[in-house]
């Protein structure tokens, strides 16, 4: 044969090559056009599946398609329930798998095709995508993907939790989200007032804990959906942090933090406490502070002053007592909240206290140290001097008179200072040493000084007297401390001119103190009172003592017997 015999024949081979049929599919022909990176479950025989699909001839030309009725085609695998191409087909395909496969007719509609859409011994081509998985022998899944390290308690049955969550379907379209309304989802646990698959998985959580909680539509909304974002026979998956949690049977709960010891005296219903807080909702979202105020709160407790749970959280606690006092809604702001505090919010209060009081209490007296000879004892009018540290009960310094290197000197009863301190320096010797509890009624009162003690603090005292000057009896300011002369009026007018001046008068007052004849009140202005006397003498005021003016003012029942 010769060459171009031989290439006239192979061309013949070819063309008759290119009009030959094509081979016949003895299987299906599967092409992952789309992967997900995870794969969590795969299907199986048996299961439920929804998917959409493009069903097309070989040569494109379309014969149906589940995106032109808007709907996912659902259905069981492997229960003859599709064409058996189809059911193998999906097996082992994921959530988000995209698929192309090749049916061939006797794995399809056969020989008799399927009326008017599919003709006889037809290949059909499905472009699948795969949206949902689950079989009727599942439960609620729960994965965590956070858990605080401490989890006092967790969510159990009629238990009311608050919570955010996503919510999508199994191919991660969402369908509901808490957050975008700025507002928790609020509710009981188990009774019935959620889906049963949140109800289930819900269960055991702590506060703070973050997890995924997938669930089959059994456990969801059914063959029937919800409205237009579920679509029925969807499972379900929720994302969900739980932020607060609390039974209707709660009572308050106190930690104790820090008890001082010793602890001599614990509030009761009736005191008046100032105390510094931090408040927080149960998953540590900060509402308010008096720190951030710099300034106590102050108030009863036991009154209804305070939302009930801070009322029985403050009894019974000591001086300087730090506690943590978590409080259901219920003894707290309710379900209707406050304008930062969310409705139904578990609160929770560290506690501390400052310092506290009883309006019947009166002055707290404690001798420190008292003289083997206590002898005189001050008494009102008496002139003392003394030394002192004054301080709030949470220890905070208000004053010393260290600091001037001096002492304070005040006349007894005659409101020099706070009643509480006058109190508490009656009845004392020189050298004697008392701490004093002055409660503020005693003290400066609701007001308090401003830049100094604050309003409704109880001070701390500590004094030592130093020094004492016996007061007069009440109503004098000079006293004779020997007999009187007999002739007073003429030893005052020492020039004989009849009637005695104020240089005269106040002269002669000095000498009589200064010789020991007689005596001055002390704590007062010596020249005011010598003034003050010769004032009173003086009866018409015209700037001398007569005879006459002298003898009278003897004669007349006296008011102050300062002659």
């Amino acid at each position: 044969m010769s060459a171009q015999s031989a290439t006239y024949l192979a061309f013949l081979i070819t063309c008759v090559a290119c009009r030959a049929p094509p081979v016949p599919l003895d299987d299906i022909v599967i092409e992952k056009t789309a992967v997900p990176e995870q794969c969590e479950r795969a299907v199986r025989v048996g299961d439920f599946v929804r998917y959409h699909y493009i069903g097309t001839f070989p040569d494109g030309k379309k014969f149906d398609s589940s995106y032109d009725r808007g709907s996912t085609y659902n259905v069981y695998v492997g229960k003859r329930q599709l064409i058996p191409g189809m059911d193998k087909a999906l097996v082992g395909m994921c959530v988000n798998e995209r698929r192309l496969v090749k049916v061939p007719p006797q794995l399809a509609y056969g020989k008799e095709g399927y009326g008017d859409i599919i003709p006889p011994d037809a290949v059909l081509h499905f472009d699948v995508l795969l949206l949902d998985i689950w079989n009727p022998e599942d439960s609620v899944a729960v994965r965590t993907y956070h858990r605080p390290e401490q989890c006092g308690r967790t969510v159990q049955v009629s238990d009311f939790v608050r919570y955010h969550y996503n919510g999508t379907l199994l191919d991660g379209t969402l369908f509901d989200s808490s957050h975008t309304r700025l507002r928790t989802y609020d509710t009981y646990v188990g009774i019935g007032w959620l889906i049963a698959g949140m109800d289930q998985g819900l269960l055991g959580m702590c506060v703070g804990e973050r997890r995924i909680i997938s669930m089959p539509p059994f456990l969801g909304y059914g063959e029937n959906g919800d409205g237009s974002d579920i679509p029925g026979q969807a499972s379900l998956v929720f994302d969900v942090v739980l932020l607060d949690l609390h039974n209707p049977k709660d009572s308050i709960s106190v930690e104790a933090q820090v008890v001082p010891e010793p602890c001599p005296r614990r509030s009761k219903v009736g005191d008046f406490m100032r105390y510094h807080y931090n408040g927080t909702l149960l998953d540590g979202t900060f509402f308010d502070s008096s720190y951030s105020r710099n300034s106590t709160y102050d108030t009863y407790i036991g009154k209804g002053y305070l939302i009930a749970g801070m009322d029985q959280g403050l009894v019974d606690v000591c001086l300087g007592e730090r506690r943590r006092v978590t409080i259901p809604p219920h003894l707290a702001y309710g379900e209707g909240g406050t304008d930062r505090i969310p409705g139904s919010a578990v609160l929770v209060f560290d506690i501390s206290v400052v310092d506290f009081h009883n309006p019947s209490d009166t002055v707290q007296i404690t001798t420190t140290f008292r003289p083997e000879n206590c002898d005189p004892l001050s008494k009102k009018g008496d002139l003392v001097k003394y030394h002192y540290n004054a301080t709030l009960m949470d220890g905070t310094f208000i004053g010393s008179t260290h600091s001037f290197g001096k002492t304070h000197d005040v006349l007894l009863g005659t409101g020099q200072v706070v009643l509480g301190l006058d109190m508490g320096l009656t009845d004392m010797c020189v050298f004697e040493q008392r701490s004093l509890v002055v409660p503020p009624h005693l003290g400066y009162g609701e007001r308090g000084v401003v830049g100094e003690v604050p309003g409704s603090a109880v001070l701390l005292y500590d004094i030592e007297m130093m020094a004492m000057e016996e007061g007069l009896p009440e109503g004098y300011m000079f006293v004779w401390n020997s007999e009187v002369s007999p002739d007073l009026f003429g030893e005052m007018d020492r020039n004989q001119d009849g009637h005695v001046d104020s240089p005269e008068f106040t002269d002669y007052i000095i000498r009589q103190v200064h010789e020991g004849n007689g005596r001055l009140a002390p704590g007062y202005n010596a020249y005011h009172i010598i003034d003050n006397m010769f004032s009173n003498q003086d009866r018409n005021g015209d700037g001398k003592i007569t005879a006459a003016e002298f003898k009278l003012k003897e004669d007349e029942p006296p008011v102050r017997d300062e002659l």
